[in-house]
């Protein structure tokens, strides 16, 4: 951590918790009006003038990250449900334990000899499953590609999948059971749990014959590698952020609870991320972290603990880099490409969208007419439609860009 985190708690205790006592709803803000007091006007104003508040909540906070400042907070320290803007602490998380060069891997691995004279092995195939996202046909036929280079048509043995890599847990905590949910195997092909029977079609497609048995078993440390396909983190978190995909995020999750033993389990990624809380010296009983997408009903964080996670990103220059990159940018692409267009926060606002039923969130950076960097984030929760609170986030952006 940099000098500035040892004073983030007591910036932010100086901070007003309602800024409308403080700034005059009906103010006119005028171009002479030094920045920070003209900003924190106008945005009072929009709280002010959105009737769809008088009904719901709301968790707003801006800091300023040139001047290592807050500039400005509307409950920002109520537990809200962040929706999908969770993507963002999972990811930095991530990052953060796992590297900007790490690689998701799945692997073909074998048992026993292959017996070049009749092109036979005797022994069993193993595919090792890492919750890789992105692992489709291409990799797959790598695969069967591979055991064909070993002079192999015949295989005299099983054939198994290694479902190792994590806990048996098919859903997160808190999923709701009516929601399209994304199933947590590590064995995925094209985002379903159906590598083994992909991977004996391909097989009876190249020519390899198999005649035994299919099932789950582990392989043992003495199975020799045949072929691993990778993809990076960064492969995974582009799509995560761009489109909001839930499975790249849960797998994400995993990848990091990796990190704190076999088999993964979503516990221990929270703890991974309790730990980074403290770090940013912020209390992990304050919030519930319970998956990585924010599909969960069990999340609750603050608009404080968002910045402070995109606050130790911008700190950090590998986590930033590849963060920065990845989020939609308004106006232009991902979930963001038709918000904000043609207006000052278009191309110069990166964030996280979020949407459950009652709830929209957004969460990112946001480059100011002046050139300083500004994180922010924006939790509405208890509204009936998404719309409004849309319009909301929209005018707020605009207005840190103006």
């Amino acid at each position: 951590m940099t000098q500035t985190d040892s004073c983030f708690t007591d910036t932010i205790s100086e901070v007003m918790t309602d800024t409308l006592t403080d700034y005059a709803a009906d103010s006119i803000v005028t171009d002479s009006m030094p920045w920070p007091q003209s900003l924190q006007q106008n945005l009072a104003a929009i709280i002010e003038k959105s009737s769809f508040l008088n009904k719901s909540q709301l968790g707003l906070m801006v800091y300023d990250l040139t001047d290592d400042s807050v500039l400005y907070a509307y409950n920002h320290r109520q537990t809200l449900r962040p929706a999908s803007t969770m993507k963002l602490i999972t990811a930095i998380t991530a990052l953060d334990k796992l590297g900007g060069s790490y690689q998701y891997k799945t692997s073909l691995r074998y048992t026993g000899m292959v017996i070049d004279s009749i092109r036979t092995l005797r022994g069993d195939v193993f595919l090792v499953g890492g919750m890789d996202p992105r692992f489709n046909r291409d990799d797959l036929l790598a695969f069967v590609e591979s055991l064909k280079a070993l002079g192999i048509d015949t295989i005299r043995g099983n054939i198994y999948v290694d479902r190792s890599m994590k806990d048996r847990d098919r859903l997160g905590e808190g999923w709701c059971w009516d929601d399209d949910n994304p199933v947590l195997t590590p064995t995925l092909y094209s985002r379903k749990d159906l590598l083994m029977e992909q991977f004996v079609m391909e097989l009876g497609n190249s020519g390899i014959f198999f005649e035994s048995n299919m099932s789950d078993k582990t392989a043992p440390s003495s199975a020799k590698v045949i072929c691993v396909r990778t993809h990076s983190i960064d492969q995974i978190l582009t799509k995560m952020m761009k489109d909001s995909d839930n499975l790249y995020a849960e797998s994400m999750l995993y990848q990091t609870a990796l990190t704190h033993g076999r088999p993964a389990k979503a516990a221990g990624a929270r703890a991974i991320t309790r730990s980074l809380i403290r770090k940013m010296r912020l209390v992990p009983s304050d919030y519930k972290i319970a998956d990585g997408s924010g599909l969960s009903l069990y999340n609750y964080v603050t608009a404080e603990l968002e910045v402070a996670f995109l606050r130790y990103a911008y700190e950090n220059s590998t986590i930033y880099n590849h963060l920065y990159t990845a989020l939609p940018i308004a106006g232009v692409d991902g979930t963001l490409a038709k918000r904000m267009k043609e207006t000052k926060a278009a191309n110069n606002v990166r964030a996280k969208t979020g949407t459950l039923t009652g709830i929209s969130s957004l969460a990112g950076y946001a480059k100011a007419a002046n050139g300083h960097l500004l994180a922010f984030c924006i939790i509405n929760q208890g509204v009936l439609r998404a719309a409004p609170a849309k319009a909301f986030q929209d005018k707020v952006c605009i207005a840190l860009c103006r």
